[in-house]
């Protein structure tokens, strides 16, 4: 089988993004966004997603990593649906519950074609480390909206910033997997009785 393989370039006054995946590599990383904790959670997303994700971004972070992180959930949205094509065959959804430690979360997925988020997380800091967590929500938005997905994001418990973020993005990156992988009782069809998605 040839792996699903899709580039995408975002060139803004903001920022300049280029963004390659394979949705069926083995979970490798190259990741150059100028955001260490974004960098660390989307590989998060690569290893447990089992995709290879490269990102090489340059934004404006001189001002703040908003248009940066955003972005780049833009053109990650973006190069998973060039990729995945007309969605024949794989199983659509997906859904994955993570712990690190005290923190639980839970993530479900739909390629339905329709952009949603639910994601009525919050955080005990509104910082981890350097990093502005209200920009998660910005991430996921973006990709939601670019990927054409439903996602549902929840955190169960967690008292740790930093592992609650971490768990999500893990879950979420096993989601992925789970609906962007082929289905073999599907085949060649696309999984919606209204024959697209």
């Amino acid at each position: 089988m040839s792996h699903r393989i899709a580039s995408v370039e975002r060139n803004t006054n903001e920022t300049q993004i280029s963004v390659k995946v394979d949705l069926d590599g083995g979970g490798q990383s190259d990741l150059q966004t100028g955001v260490p904790f974004l960098d660390h959670m989307i590989d998060q997303i690569a290893r447990h997603g089992l995709i290879d994700i490269t990102i090489v971004a340059t934004g404006d972070l001189h001002i703040d990593d908003h248009h940066t992180v955003e972005d780049i959930g833009i053109t990650l949205g973006q190069a998973i649906s060039k990729a995945v094509g007309d969605k024949r065959g794989i199983r659509r959804y997906g859904h994955a519950y993570v712990p690190l430690d005290e923190a639980l979360s839970r993530v479900v997925i739909d390629f339905s074609g329709r952009p949603g988020l639910t994601y009525p997380v919050t955080y005990p800091r509104a910082r981890i480390g350097g990093f502005d967590v209200d920009l998660l929500s910005e991430f996921f938005h973006g990709f939601c909206n670019h990927a054409l997905v439903t996602l549902h994001i929840d955190n169960i418990r967690g008292e740790n910033a930093h592992h609650i973020a971490e768990t999500i993005f893990k879950a979420f990156g096993r989601a992925l997997r789970m609906s962007l992988e082929l289905d073999p009782r599907v085949g060649d069809t696309i999984p919606s009785t209204k024959g697209s998605l």
